[in-house]
């Protein structure tokens, strides 16, 4: 069975906010007070003041319930989901998966321009309908059930998503945890998926990497490796914890909304691009604002975290190929190395860019839709 949802958030529940954000404690700036530490308190406190006192959930939450949302129960798991028919007759479905710490929000700019195509002047040959379900254990998808969320079952759900919608024939697309998730899609479900689009898209390669393998990459490749091993040196730390102590770790961010922003923020700051423009200058306030509120008012940062991050249970092992024709577009942020990507998806298409970071879809939408636009046009 398929529910309309709308978000109703009590207004005891926004109250307790207000109030929680009026007592925050935030702690004394390390040396300096600069990102290499963590969030600075000095831009982080002009953020929840922002946060207290001009963003407006009430009409955050009102344009929200513009756009059709539904749940429903798969394997026992509630699933929220967006989902946007086009007037176009031969529009395509598309199934568009976000990452952590994003949600269904990372992809609000684009649903217009996916379904109604010709209203931005574009071609009706190249409309979708669009389906947005927030992950497992992420926003509105909640409580967790069950103990085994890897990217098969999340695939093996959208797929019964899919099936539950009437959609006999579609596309997938997704970054971060989507771009794991969605070629998983095409493997469980190849007589249904037309095509799979990622941003972002792994597998990283095997590291380190011995010298004659990384003499045979392209500079570009050899300095993905480079960033990939500065990752890992440098930026690890919030895998190790929500890998291992995503309960832990919990408490105090459904505890506090300031750690919540701190702990969301730090990793837009890192994954956007230009590393050295502060987010707030890339996005508008009220986006980043919203996407923290999704994790706030569902108390999802300890399962959230738990998905993403604890099921581990298939990493190293080689996916077989499902033969479905995949696309990829790697902007300046990410770490793509075709070759890799090779060794489990049939890549039909792969877009190399000089701009753009991990949030693809909210830091560049025009060069995310035109990638998927054309990456799908010979596939519907």
């Amino acid at each position: 069975m398929i529910t309309p949802f709308r978000i109703d958030v009590p207004q005891a529940t926004l109250d307790d906010l207000r109030r929680r954000l009026d007592d925050a404690r935030l702690p004394a700036p390390l040396p300096g007070d600069g990102w290499d530490t963590g969030v600075p308190v000095s831009w982080l406190s002009d953020l929840v003041d922002y946060w207290r006192t001009q963003y407006d959930w009430r009409a955050i939450e009102q344009r929200l319930n513009d756009i059709p949302q539904y749940t429903t129960e798969i394997d026992g798991q509630t699933i929220h989901f967006l989902h946007v028919r086009s007037a176009e007759p031969d529009a395509l479905p598309l199934l568009l998966t976000h990452g952590w710490p994003g949600s269904f929000v990372e992809f609000l700019n684009l649903i217009g321009l996916l379904t109604d195509p010709v209203a931005y002047g574009g071609s009706a040959a190249d409309a979708f309908h669009v389906v947005v379900p927030s992950l497992p254990g992420f926003g509105f998808s909640t409580p967790i059930v069950g103990t085994d969320w890897g990217t098969e079952r999340i695939a093996r759900t959208w797929a019964e998503l899919m099936n539950r919608l009437g959609y006999a024939k579609y596309g997938v697309q997704g970054g971060d945890i989507g771009a794991a998730v969605s070629p998983e899609v095409g493997r469980v479900d190849p007589e249904h998926v037309v095509g799979v689009h990622l941003n972002g898209p792994g597998p990283l390669p095997p590291m380190p990497l011995p010298d004659d393998e990384l003499a045979t990459l392209t500079p570009l490749e050899q300095d993905r490796v480079a960033r990939i091993n500065a990752f890992m040196a440098e930026e690890f730390g919030y895998i190790a914890i929500q890998s291992t102590r995503p309960q832990t770790l919990a408490y105090g961010l459904v505890d506090s909304p300031v750690g919540q922003l701190a702990w969301i923020m730090d990793k837009f700051r890192e994954w956007t691009h230009p590393r050295t423009t502060l987010p707030d200058a890339l996005l508008d306030r009220d986006t980043l604002l919203t996407n923290v509120m999704i994790y706030w008012l569902t108390g999802s940062a300890g399962s959230a975290a738990y998905v993403g991050y604890a099921q581990q249970g298939g990493w190293g092992r080689t996916p077989a190929n499902s033969g479905v024709p995949t696309g990829a577009i790697v902007f300046a942020h990410d770490v793509g190395i075709r070759r890799y990507t090779e060794r489990e998806n049939t890549v039909t298409r792969w877009t190399d860019v000089d701009r753009g970071g991990h949030f693809a879809a909210l830091e560049e939408p025009e060069l995310l839709l035109t990638d998927v636009r054309e990456f799908f046009a010979g596939l519907r």
